[in-house]
């Protein structure tokens, strides 16, 4: 590690060198409290007329339900109509939101109490009515008492999906459909661990997805009857994204058609089509939409079936498309203005598009498309940024230590034009990928003089079915390689000082941290691991039940595979760990839960109390936080934590 006094001609030189780079990390925490000011929006939802949108915005520090028009074409951002903030009744974030096709309700999934656990809302467009239907304590008898997650509205719009997932072995998913108006719970479906994605206008069929994590497999279900039906490849499982009911296209004899964005039995997620009869398929599913260099990330089809709405991820930049249902043409949308787009909303006429646009210098904010022209439209106000302050990153190529050609985004300091200090940051999941979005702490780290290398290791998602299997199970090994590899990049191209580095993460990518600390020491200079496992062990005793039970395709079996699970858990190899560390958790965590973060803290401290040798480790524990950190304070503290923490022990910047 250089020491901060290096390189100086004198102590008063030191000195200046000290109080400069003090005032560069204070300034960049600053900016970082800018940043997580400029509130965002995203999740529209429309009106059956497209005149009105629906969406979630962190605006008053916390995200909430806002409502306010459409209005397009204005020359002046200024001039937008002002939002409306729906009150709910309960201070707890909202995470998930949609709207009646017959306009007369929203359906909001609130985090209870900031936590994993969620509830279901119902309240009317202008604020009246709003009650919880399930989840949260005392919800009633159905749900025996906590968590209840948001499906869709029916076509009509008279009823909501609401589902609780199981809460133990041996105990079913159960979904409902539930009258807004009563709170009334009427049983829909259940299994292991279904969603349901979509349902039929007469609510006669549901399309469902089942099974563990990229293990998934896809049925729809004739109520009429109580049959089902394997949609893509009987057998075959993968990952299944999104599913909508339509009408048939112009020409065809079935009453109803199912699109998907799936990758169930292929290499990539793509669009697939097939008709729905009243007995079952009329003809095999066909690859309507395919791509080799995408994958297929989202989709919404106006109400008549005619016209889709794709988004595709190139390498982490989304591509968005047109699809003509009868002729099969596609249709490119361009001029997006940002890289990133998410919750694509189709109105139900076919003759618009509400969506979220990010990039690395603006937060999420809605945008309008006319289909008919094209023209792009900002229709949602958004803080004033010092983009000038603000970096791009760089798409960069690597290969893993075993050749596997991996990718990540770059963030590099203007002023270093040597080696200087940098950090990896590694993204969640696994399957989560790291893309060209509005990420503050990246900021604020560049802005201190740290570079910052996000990459997409194996598992990661957006690169096809393959990559994303490739670090399950025992080959979770690979996966640290990829992590090393990362670094060597960092310092094969000049970028990063090797003994300068520090290894980031959160959730997953938090684990990942622990494990290259703790099996891969000499390595890094510092670490910061924000919620990650420390034991998987301990990870599958104390997670949410329906979190477990999905994560075993992934990470293996806690019985079956103990001792893998055993040799890869970093508590088993603490006293391996040479580097400072940080350690972030929230409160309320039961994905990853708490204790992961705690046992860890716990064993570094001990170690260092019989070994001044020992290297330090912080914590810091949010409260009112769960998995996931919404409120702007908390990302503030948070933020400016690691800042100042990397800053201290990567040297002078």
């Amino acid at each position: 590690m250089t020491d901060k006094h290096d390189g100086a001609d004198d102590g008063r030189g030191a000195a200046v060198s000290v109080v400069e780079a003090s005032g560069a990390v204070e300034r960049a925490v600053a900016l970082a409290d800018d940043l997580v000011g400029a509130w965002g929006s995203w999740g529209p939802v429309m009106t059956p007329d497209a005149q009105r949108v629906a969406f979630i915005s962190d605006r008053s520090g916390a995200p909430q339900v806002w409502v306010q028009d459409v209005v397009t074409g204005l020359p002046e951002v200024a001039a937008l109509p002002r939002a409306r903030h729906l009150p709910l009744g309960t201070p707890d974030p909202v995470v998930g939101l949609n709207w009646a096709a017959d306009g007369r309700w929203l359906g909001v999934e609130v985090a209870t109490d900031g936590g994993v656990r969620t509830q279901v809302w119902v309240v009317r467009p202008d604020g009246r009515d709003a009650r919880r239907i399930a989840g949260g304590p005392g919800a009633g008898d159905v749900d025996g008492g906590e968590h209840a997650t948001l499906g869709p509205w029916t076509r009509s719009g008279h009823r909501l999906v609401v589902t609780l997932p199981s809460p133990g072995p041996g105990r079913p998913t159960r979904s409902f459909l539930a009258d807004p108006g009563t709170g009334r719970l009427d049983p829909l479906s259940e299994g292991d661990n279904t969603t349901v994605l979509d349902v039929s206008l007469e609510e006669r069929f549901l399309v469902l997805k089942d099974g563990e994590r990229g293990h998934q497999f896809c049925v729809a279900v004739d109520r009429l009857d109580d049959s089902s039906f394997p949609l893509l490849q009987p057998g075959a499982t993968g990952s299944t994204d999104r599913a909508v009911l339509r009408p048939a296209p112009e020409g065809d004899s079935g009453p109803l058609w199912v699109y998907l964005a799936s990758d169930v039995g292929l290499a990539r997620r793509q669009l697939i089509g097939m008709a729905l009869g009243p007995h079952g398929f009329k003809g095999e599913p066909r690859a309507l939409a395919v791509r080799d260099d995408a994958e297929l990330e989202d989709l919404d089809a106006d109400d008549a079936g005619r016209l889709l709405l794709l988004v595709w991820n190139a390498a982490g930049r989304s591509e968005l498309e047109l699809f003509d249902t009868t002729t099969h043409e596609r249709t490119p949308i361009t001029g997006m203005p940002g890289q990133v787009a998410a919750d694509p909303v189709l109105s139900r006429d076919g003759s618009s598009v509400v969506l979220g646009v990010e990039g690395p210098r603006r937060p999420r904010e809605l945008w309008h498309v006319d289909v008919a022209t094209g023209a792009w439209s900002r229709i949602t106000h958004a803080p004033a940024l010092p983009e000038h302050a603000l970096v791009e990153p760089e798409l960069v190529r690597f290969s893993g230590r075993d050749g596997l050609p991996l990718t990540g985004w770059l963030y590099r300091p203007a002023q270093h034009a040597g080696p200087g200090p940098a950090a990896l940051w590694l993204h969640g999941g696994p399957e989560a990928q790291e893309r060209p979005t509005f990420t503050p702490q990246h900021q604020a780290l560049v802005a201190a003089g740290i570079a910052v290398l996000a990459p997409n290791i194996r598992g990661s998602s957006g690169f096809g079915r393959e990559f994303v299997h490739a670090d399950d199970i025992e080959k979770r090994w690979d996966a640290f390689s990829d992590v090393l590899a990362a670094a060597d990049h960092l310092v094969a191209t000049g970028v990063a000082d090797p003994a300068r580095i520090a290894v980031t993460g959160r959730s997953y990518g938090g684990y990942l941290v622990l494990a290259s600390l703790a099996f891969s020491p000499g390595v890094f200079a510092a670490g910061v691991d924000v919620c990650g496992m420390s034991d998987l062990t301990t990870f599958y005793r104390d997670t949410e039940p329906w979190i477990g039970a999905v994560a075993v395709t992934k990470y293996g079996h806690p019985e079956r595979d103990r001792a893998l699970l055993e040799a890869l858990s970093p508590l088993r190899a603490v006293d391996a760990v040479d580097a400072p560390l940080l350690v972030v958790h929230g409160e309320h965590d039961t994905n990853v839960p708490i204790g992961e973060a705690r046992q860890i803290v716990a064993a570094l401290t001990e170690r260092a109390l019989v070994d001044e040798s020992a290297p330090p480790v912080e914590y810091l524990e949010l409260a009112g936080e769960g998995h996931d950190y919404r409120r702007a304070d908390s990302r503030r503290t948070l933020y400016g934590a690691v800042v100042r923490f990397l800053a201290e022990h990567l040297g002078p910047l």
